[in-house]
């Protein structure tokens, strides 16, 4: 005998249809409906005539039409199918038909476009390596105004000894300026999320810094595992001292130098943070500039974080 759906069932079944679809959680679909926010997120990244523009997880199209309206060329990046021949038969026969690029597949996965504008409601799964995907992008973007998670959001913009605070925040602000624009509720979504969204804008810095990321984020992963404590206790770790004793022989083999005799790690890298001060340092409360010394201080003795 078949089982009887509940109320609340059909109920959620319906709100995840529009256009005879059905909507994947799984995806990360939650389609944006309101016209006022997509105006305004349109009207936020000050489109020009000129722009190719990059959407990721496009859907139906709803965005996607406001800023073919708006742009020279709209370069959308979606992973379902289905979602591709709704989008294509929105535009088709109209003039926004040549001006859409459509890729399909995993945006993650694939080489980004051009493009001097990134404008998105994305999935919010992928938010953070999407982000830095966008901001290690070269040539660089303009500006992207994305629909994020609100407290995603809210930790992009905090600052030092904010509860907040965190190594996604200081790798963003060394990169980029972010400001939030709006917030947006559930009910402006179908099917509506399970938590509250904001509307960003992020501004690629230019010039870019002169800096290895992958160093910096390799030192920002370490003194971010204990934000709370002080830098001295995070680098007498013995994990923390077998990775960057490695790392260190590895620069004097390339150096063609050998250790002092007697070398100890320890106290080498002690000596390093005693020089600045900052053995007395905690990750909650260091800004980019903090990281920066810090950064530079260690690599100039050698130790490197990748």
């Amino acid at each position: 005998m078949p089982k009887i759906k509940t109320e609340k069932t059909k109920v959620r079944q319906e709100a995840s249809y529009q256009q005879g679809l059905l909507f994947h959680r799984t995806h990360g679909q939650h389609i944006l409906k309101n016209p006022v926010i997509i105006t305004g997120m349109v009207e936020k990244a000050s489109l020009l005539p000129t722009d190719t523009v990059l959407e990721i997880g496009p859907g139906t199209g709803n965005l996607t039409v406001k800023l073919l309206e708006k742009a020279r060329k709209v370069v959308a990046c979606e992973v379902d199918t289905r979602m591709v021949g709704e989008l294509q038969k929105r535009v088709h026969g109209t003039p926004m038909q040549s001006k859409l690029e459509i890729k399909v597949g995993d945006v993650l996965k694939s080489e980004l476009p051009f493009f001097n504008v990134c404008v998105a409601n994305i999935p919010y799964k992928i938010s953070s390596p999407l982000i830095f995907k966008l901001l290690l992008h070269r040539p660089s973007f303009r500006c992207a105004v994305l629909m994020l998670q609100r407290e995603f959001a809210y930790r992009l913009v905090a600052k030092p000894g904010d509860k907040l605070y965190c190594r996604l925040s200081i790798n963003v602000q060394l990169l980029a300026k972010v400001d939030l624009l709006m917030k947006v509720g559930k009910n402006n979504f179908r099917p509506p999320p399970k938590v509250e969204s904001n509307v960003v804008r992020i501004e690629p810095k230019n010039p870019a810094p002169q800096i290895n990321f992958k160093e910096w984020d390799g030192l920002t992963r370490i003194v971010f595992s204990r934000k709370n404590k002080i830098l001295s206790s995070i680098f007498k770790q013995s994990s923390v001292i077998v990775v960057l004793e490695k790392n260190y022989f590895i620069h004097l083999s390339l150096k063609n130098l050998k250790p002092v005799e007697n070398f100890d790690m320890k106290n080498y890298i002690n000596n390093i943070l005693e020089k600045f001060n900052a053995g007395s340092w905690r990750a909650r409360n260091m800004d980019v500039d903090d990281f920066l010394k810090l950064l530079l201080a260690f690599n100039e003795a050698g130790i490197h974080f990748v």
